[in-house]
């Protein structure tokens, strides 16, 4: 959806008179449209067009999900509002972690909403958590858009950051929760034991993903363990 300066003023005017939630001051907004449900009107080569009750949003999107959405079909998006002095554009995503990421992405200097969506079509967020934890380079620069100047960017400061959160709960649940946690189950184990053998957390999770690679499949605690500390006597 992409507003002129003037209109976007008077929206921002009216917001402030309602109450509702402004722009922060790198002039993303606070959550406008958390999502879309609706019917897909129209496909683009990087953007969609859906409609809900009546009104058409121009939505963009990643290769990925735009690849998936069918003209007639009715489809959910997470969106992610940005607010400029010229324009309101939205960001749709199949998921809130996958959105999240997406605003995660852009706390990094040199990295714009083009880029970010670059990422997310070559690494979902279980590739991202990985690459994160190893600090791998090369698995960003791979990425449309990202140079090695910026993939070494890109690795070493978000592993130094929190992870993204979440800003919406899953229907139906207790509260909020942060989204995409760096381990889970056996892999959270693994680098909970490690940090209790002395080794500082990060390199604990960097030694976990790495050995987690050598299974096919989520390995048990122990055996997690094991590899992980070959990793980390390397």
């Amino acid at each position: 959806m992409c507003l002129r300066a003037g209109n976007v003023r008077v929206i921002r005017k009216t917001l402030l008179q309602r109450g509702m939630p402004q722009t922060s001051e790198s002039g993303q907004a606070n959550v406008m449209i958390g999502s879309l449900n609706g019917v897909v009107a129209a496909v683009g080569e990087d953007n969609a067009l859906i409609e809900v009750g009546g009104v058409g949003y121009v939505v963009q999107a990643g290769s990925r999900t735009l690849g998936r959405l069918r003209a007639g079909e009715t489809v959910k998006l997470f969106i992610e509002t940005h607010v400029r002095e010229d324009a309101i554009r939205l960001f749709g995503f199949d998921g809130e972690e996958e959105r999240a990421w997406f605003a995660h992405l852009q706390t990094i200097p040199g990295v714009g909403a083009k880029v970010a969506l670059g990422i997310l079509d070559t690494m979902p967020p279980a590739v991202l958590v990985d690459a994160v934890a190893l600090q791998d380079k090369a698995a960003f620069a791979r990425a449309n858009g990202v140079g090695p100047k910026l993939a070494a960017r890109l690795a070493t400061e978000l592993a130094a950051k929190q992870g993204p959160k979440g800003l919406i709960a899953i229907a139906g649940g207790a509260g909020r929760a942060p989204v995409a946690a760096p381990a889970t189950g056996s892999r959270a184990e693994a680098v909970s034991a490690l940090v209790n053998l002395g080794i500082d957390q990060s390199s604990a999770a960097r030694a976990v993903s790495a050995a987690a690679k050598q299974f096919d499949a989520d390995a048990p605690a122990p055996e997690l363990i094991r590899a992980a500390l070959k990793e980390v006597s390397r």
